[in-house]
């Protein structure tokens, strides 16, 4: 007891005595469950609201709602009840379908929302926590949506793999297949998932510029060679200078098959024109229209950014641009015989029809 004013100074248990103490006030059944809840009855009845009843008995807010249910529908008999297993759904069944059907309507953000819908449809007040054990016990799950990029019919993707096929049955000896396509990995720490201990702050700084590199490359998915160019912006200029390097990269080669998209800069006059005249190794074969998922080179994009950019902090922008080079000047060609595990041309199919699309 503090001498001052016979005051009793808070903070005085260990952690393992408050837990042990805890669980104890939670015990729902024997003399003490039936006290607490009564407690809780008369706490609401002196005007207490509800969250300062569940402050003050160490229960969440629907343990106090559904003790003033079993009150109004039962008096003392339905609140010293302990034969039930679990506790009673707050809505009805025809309720929770209505509650569902509304889910499946649109995508709800916030769980504040979903509590504001089931108080003005039924009546019914739910915390955060209450609300998020009925949307699991209904089913639903945090998460994002699939981004569904604009496709193809599956017809041509499939298409696609199968002219693909054909291509790698008939090469000629010292033909070489390679897929390209431009990235522009910024200056910007991006924070990604990873195993963190429980109760372990981590945090990454954020980086103070938003500058970017603008990279035009290409891969060769059987030796793992990697041509890349870098430019001002990814335009004709950069595109013939990576053929160049293509050329340069493959001198014995009978002919080189580029796969790449449909970017404006790919069609342009002065791309065409210099093909006329230097290209004829070159076989362009353009992917269908809004296919990222028939690249190959994507998944190095991929690779790259959480080899380079995923949770890492660059002091400098030169320091990021270093640790770009990097990877694809050391990195990637020393350790190709594993992500190339990784960089495949194992294509997968999306088919529109196999997500509930959002509009």
């Amino acid at each position: 007891m503090d001498s001052d004013c016979g005051m009793i100074r808070g903070q005085f248990l260990t952690a393992s005595e408050r837990q042990h103490l805890l669980s104890l006030v939670r015990r729902p059944s024997g003399q003490h469950g039936p006290a607490r809840r009564a407690h809780a009855i008369l706490l609401l009845d002196d005007g207490l609201a509800v969250p300062e009843v569940a402050r003050v008995l160490y229960v969440d807010d629907d343990t106090v709602y559904q003790w003033h249910q079993r009150w109004t529908s039962g008096g003392v008999g339905r609140l010293t009840d302990f034969g039930w297993k679990g506790s009673l759904p707050r809505l009805s069944a025809p309720q929770e379908i209505d509650l569902v059907k509304a889910l499946m309507a649109r995508v709800f953000i916030s769980t504040s929302e979903i509590i504001a819908l089931v108080e003005k449809r039924f009546s019914i007040a739910y915390s955060r926590s209450g609300m998020i054990k009925l949307l699991a016990r209904l089913g639903f799950e945090y998460k994002k949506p699939k981004a569904l990029p604009r496709l193809p019919t599956v017809q041509a993707q499939q298409a696609f793999v199968a002219e693909y096929s054909r291509l790698l049955s008939r090469l000629g000896a010292n033909d070489q297949v390679v897929f390209l396509d431009a990235v522009h990995p910024e200056y910007q720490s991006r924070p990604a998932h990873g195993w963190i201990k429980k109760g372990d702050p981590v945090a990454i700084l954020r980086t103070a510029g938003r500058q970017r590199l603008n990279l035009h490359g290409a891969i060769n998915l059987e030796s793992g060679l990697c041509q890349i160019v870098e430019g001002e912006t990814v335009n004709a200029e950069t595109t013939i200078r990576l053929f160049s390097r293509l050329l340069s990269a493959y001198p014995g080669a009978g002919k080189i098959h580029v796969f790449l998209d449909n970017a404006k800069y790919h069609h342009a006059k002065e791309v065409e024109a210099w093909m006329v005249e230097h290209g004829q190794r070159l076989d362009l074969r353009f992917l269908p229209p809004y296919a990222p998922n028939l690249n190959a080179i994507e998944r190095l994009w991929r690779v790259m950014h959480t080899s380079v950019t995923h949770n890492k902090y660059y002091e400098r922008f030169a320091d990021f641009v270093d640790a770009v080079n990097v990877f694809f000047r050391k990195t990637l060609p020393s350790q190709w015989l594993k992500l190339r595990d990784f960089i495949s041309d194992d294509f997968h199919i999306i088919d529109p029809r196999n997500f509930r699309v959002l509009m």
